[in-house]
């Protein structure tokens, strides 16, 4: 996807589906690019143990139903997606990839830096368990124990993280665990919402955390992002079990809080790689 500029601000027609759509050619003239800014991933001292993983959870439903009964053709969004994780390999970590159906992860292939060669081949790399992923109620009962090899949780953004996940007990009991045990949490975006799977867990109270804000999701309408409104705001709803949502704008900023690591919007999927990898990297040094 070219950034050139374009006043259409019409939602195009997803074919695939009757009533979708994908962003109109202004948004994605305006919020996409050729090129990612996929910098930074040098790590000379990698993780070489090979036992430490991440379990990346994935959106697995691509259709979002919004307020006018339209359909926003939605998932991951490959930049939240894949700078995250590019960073991570480059530092030695390895993935396991689930969904809650087992289905293939979904993503908004529309907004793919199509240009940027290493973002597509770390796409490459992980595609086979893109397209089979693990099914996250086997992953929560066979490999979530007190000697698990995870040693964090990713979460990605993209509306789809909006579907399924934030009314999720597998996705609950994922994040309780990596709170109990002392795991990392990574998410970005639309990602978040999957937080509000753990309900009023006062575990999770007071976390300070970036996310996309619920005002600017409202505006994407009036530029063709979305074909309709949100049904519900997500970080109305993280307030209210206890979250602390520190940005209000969209940056590029990133927040740590303890082991939880977000970013705010695609803007922060470089800066929230580099975070993680560092963060992860000064853990598994002490060991």
């Amino acid at each position: 996807m070219t950034n050139m500029q374009s006043e259409d601000k019409r939602p195009t027609p997803d074919p695939a589906e009757d009533n979708a759509f994908f962003p109109s050619p202004y948004s994605l003239s305006q919020f996409t690019s050729s090129k990612s800014d996929l910098s930074g991933a040098d790590y000379p001292a990698p993780y070489t143990g090979g036992r430490w993983k991440v379990l990346m959870i994935g959106a697995d439903e691509r259709y979002l139903l919004t307020d006018n009964g339209t359909m926003f053709s939605t998932g991951n969004h490959p930049v939240e997606t894949l700078l995250p994780m590019y960073h991570l390999d480059k530092a030695g970590f390895s993935f396991d990839v689930a969904t809650l159906s087992g289905n293939p992860v979904k993503f908004e292939f529309w907004a793919m830096p199509s240009e940027d060669e290493e973002v597509k081949g770390l796409f490459a790399k992980y595609r086979d368990q893109f397209k089979k992923p693990l099914k996250l109620a086997d992953v929560v009962e066979k490999a979530l124990g007190d000697d698990s090899d995870y040693i964090g949780v990713f979460i990605p953004g993209g509306h789809g993280a909006l579907i399924g996940l934030p009314e999720s007990e597998d996705m609950k009991s994922a994040l309780e665990w990596a709170a109990e045990n002392d795991k990392f949490i990574i998410s970005l975006c639309h990602g978040p919402a999957a937080f509000l799977a753990v309900g009023d867990n006062s575990s999770f109270t007071g976390y300070k955390i970036c996310a996309f804000p619920d005002d600017l999701d409202a505006q994407t309408p009036g530029m063709g992002y979305m074909p309709g409104h949100l049904t519900w705001k997500f970080g109305e709803k993280l307030k209210a079990i206890g979250f602390d949502i520190i940005n209000t704008d969209i940056s590029g900023a990133t927040h740590q809080d303890r082991k939880m690591l977000t970013g705010d919007s695609p803007l922060a999927g470089n800066a929230l790689g580099k975070l993680s990898a560092s963060a992860l990297l000064e853990e598994v040094a002490r060991e």
